[in-house]
């Protein structure tokens, strides 16, 4: 199945090409749009070197959250990629706001009409984003990462920005004076894409913090794995966090209640190792032991132990 150290690389590797990528992207477009005249595409930029940051931020989280456990965090570093990813947030939704608002201002202010090729790098643009989406959300199914896959979406969302950039140059440009503003709208557009992305990002990110139930499938996973071990008779209780790359499980499993506190013990540690041993996400797995309601219990030993309380 492979190890966790796996997913951190493989997400790690999606983060510092998407770095590289929104970079090369953002000073193009960035170049374009200041002496072909387009204000939209300068925004597009200000997106590409946002997304740079997203990914520099996340490639930096990853490092940290693969850290072992230590004294003073026990169940390990890997919350750090959704403390990240929601700081980020946070100040992405700044900048989307401070760009949004510069663009309504700036429409009363006629500018000289947009050049040509600001549509070409637009499209070129478009082209490549929507290229990283697609290796980047593999990656990002392949190692469960939530920030990773919300950094592939807002690709796929810049990609789309791209053409709504395409389509307020192109009014600028040819259909009359009286479309001038067009860019304008083109960017203030672009702005609410980002706010749009970046507010699904932070959402994710607090979820996650504040430990919301893994996905139905994953449960369901958890649940057929143990269920396979010998001597569990039934799944009581399962609850499933995420953090970081990885899963942290509490199940109760339903066993004899004739067993020895041996025998039951040997039975945790089955489940315990089925799980982890099935599921590569699974970081650890603490078992709770419980009778099963399905086997009559032994009167004289509840009786007998009432007698002793």
């Amino acid at each position: 199945m492979g190890d966790t150290h796996t997913l951190y690389r493989h997400a790690r590797r999606a983060a510092s090409w998407g770095i590289a990528l929104s970079l090369g992207l953002g000073l193009v477009k960035f170049l374009g749009g200041y002496f072909g005249h387009s204000y939209a595409l300068q925004t597009d930029a200000i997106h590409s070197f946002l997304d740079a940051l997203i990914s520099g931020t996340l490639f930096g989280a990853l490092i940290f959250a693969e850290r072992p456990a230590d004294r003073e965090h026990p169940y390990g570093h890997t919350r750090a990629e959704a403390l990240a990813g929601s700081y980020v947030a946070l100040l992405l939704m700044i900048l989307a706001l401070a760009i949004g608002w510069d663009a309504l201002i700036g429409l009363g202010q006629p500018h000289p009409e947009p050049e040509g090729f600001t549509i070409l790098i637009a499209v070129a643009g478009a082209s490549f984003q929507e290229g990283f989406y697609h290796y980047a959300s593999a990656i990002a199914r392949r190692t469960g990462s939530g920030a990773l896959m919300a950094s592939a979406w807002d690709y796929r969302l810049d990609a789309l920005g791209s053409l709504v950039v395409v389509v307020g140059v192109s009014l600028t440009r040819w259909a009359g004076p009286a479309w001038w503003w067009a860019d304008r709208v083109a960017a203030v557009a672009l702005a609410l894409l980002i706010l749009w992305v970046v507010g699904s990002l932070f959402f994710n990110n607090v979820q996650e913090l504040m430990d919301r139930q893994a996905a139905p499938e994953l449960l369901q996973h958890v649940r057929r794995e143990a269920m396979n071990v010998p001597g569990v008779r039934g799944v009581e209780k399962l609850r499933v966090r995420k953090a970081g790359l990885e899963h942290l499980v509490d199940i109760h499993v339903e066993v004899d209640p004739e067993q020895t506190v041996r025998e039951g013990h040997a039975i945790a540690h089955a489940v315990k190792d089925r799980v982890i041993g099935g599921i590569i996400t699974i970081r650890d797995v603490l078992v709770h032991i419980e009778p099963s309601p399905n086997v009559e219990e032994n009167p004289p030993l509840m009786t007998d132990l009432k007698s002793r309380r």
